[in-house]
């Protein structure tokens, strides 16, 4: 392993990139997104449910032995997704596991990988021509569109056809954003660019109803989201339609649920609850805003923001590409997600204790 001082000091160089990734809803959301940087064998990454805001304040960045994780990958080995098994313990005080995404950064031959869930970059990446979209910002960039796969190793596979093409840039569909370079200011640096270059006029945020969405949630656990930003898909028109469409990305479907709960003419949120069977994480109410369960984590109070930022830089008449059934089956039934959700839901408890 080289120095440690010299990779201690890339590796503090990373967390401070980190949180400030972290603290910026237009890139991360809540335990979205993750950053890692390669020293010597050794892959450090982001620990899965962790918050990249709170790099500097937590040990989040856990170290994975890439050499027998690539192997596994490149076998096409189902031990691949359980990414813990290739902690370097020794090093891993946090005791936590690694990344989802994990695979898909040890693919990347660059030392340094950023992967963020950048808005503008979604509101390109779930149009059916996002590529035609994005090809001429991005000119003059070694970049590759990816298209839709399950976060894990069918991504990291997905990927890995690029890997001659060694590309700087990846445009994931329905899904976000990777830069990665050799250095963290390099890194940061590409990904100011891609930002800048992606970006999308959003449309003006209608004002929403709060003493309504009182009356609503009065008495039917139901509350207000935590950011007003979130009542924008409900009080645009365009956004609203655009949310009928189903779900668009993965974190949407993980913290939010399938597609969007929109209140139909008249309906309360009891009529709304007794017309689904059950009590979902977020309603939207045309005209006029979101409401969220009581118990809703922080995590879903991010993507509430996340769906309205989204929605609002896309488009009405846009080409779109939701999440197919299966695609829904595949991220719900998946253990790694489990344990993102579990330690969201035990976060949310210890906060509210």
């Amino acid at each position: 392993m080289p120095e440690a001082a010299g990779w201690q000091a890339e590796l503090e160089q990373l967390k401070a990139v980190s949180a400030r990734i972290g603290g910026d809803p237009l890139l991360t959301q809540g335990a979205g997104g993750n950053t890692s940087l390669k020293v010597g064998g050794t892959l450090w990454i982001k620990a899965s449910g962790t918050w990249l805001a709170h790099a500097l304040e937590r040990d989040i960045m856990v170290p994975v032995e890439m050499a027998p994780l690539i192997a596994a990958v490149e076998a096409i080995d189902p031990a691949a997704e359980q990414a813990h098994q290739f902690i370097v313990s020794a090093l891993n005080s946090s005791g936590l596991r690694p990344s989802i995404e994990t695979t898909v950064h040890a693919l990347m031959p660059q030392r340094v990988v950023l992967h963020v869930h950048c808005v503008d970059t979604i509101a390109h990446a779930v149009r059916s021509d996002c590529v035609e979209q994005v090809g001429p910002r991005l000119d003059g960039l070694n970049w590759a569109y990816v298209p839709y796969a399950r976060p894990g190793l069918p991504l990291a596979l997905a990927i890995s056809e690029h890997r001659g093409q060694r590309p700087d840039v990846l445009i994931l569909a329905n899904h976000g954003l990777v830069v990665a370079a050799d250095t963290v200011a390099g890194a940061e640096a590409l990904l100011e660019d891609v930002k800048a270059r992606l970006k999308i006029p959003a449309r003006e945020a209608r004002s929403f109803g709060s003493e309504k969405l009182a009356q609503l949630a009065s008495g039917n656990d139901y509350r207000l989201p935590q950011s007003d930003a979130a009542h924008a898909a409900a009080t645009d028109p365009a956004s609203l339609n655009l949310a009928a469409k189903g779900s668009l990305y993965p974190d949407h479907v993980i913290f939010l649920g399938t597609g969007s709960v929109t209140a139909r003419d008249g309906e309360d949120v009891a009529a709304v609850v007794t017309r689904l069977g059950t009590s979902p994480v977020s309603i939207l109410f045309p005209g006029t805003g979101v409401l969220m369960r009581t118990d809703a984590t922080p995590g879903a109070d991010a993507m509430a923001r996340c769906l309205a930022d989204v929605l609002s830089r896309i488009p009405e008449n846009a080409p779109m590409r939701a999440l197919t059934a299966e695609e829904h089956l595949q991220l719900t039934d998946w253990d790694a997600e489990k344990y993102r959700q579990d330690l969201a839901r035990k976060a949310a408890a210890r906060k509210i204790a």
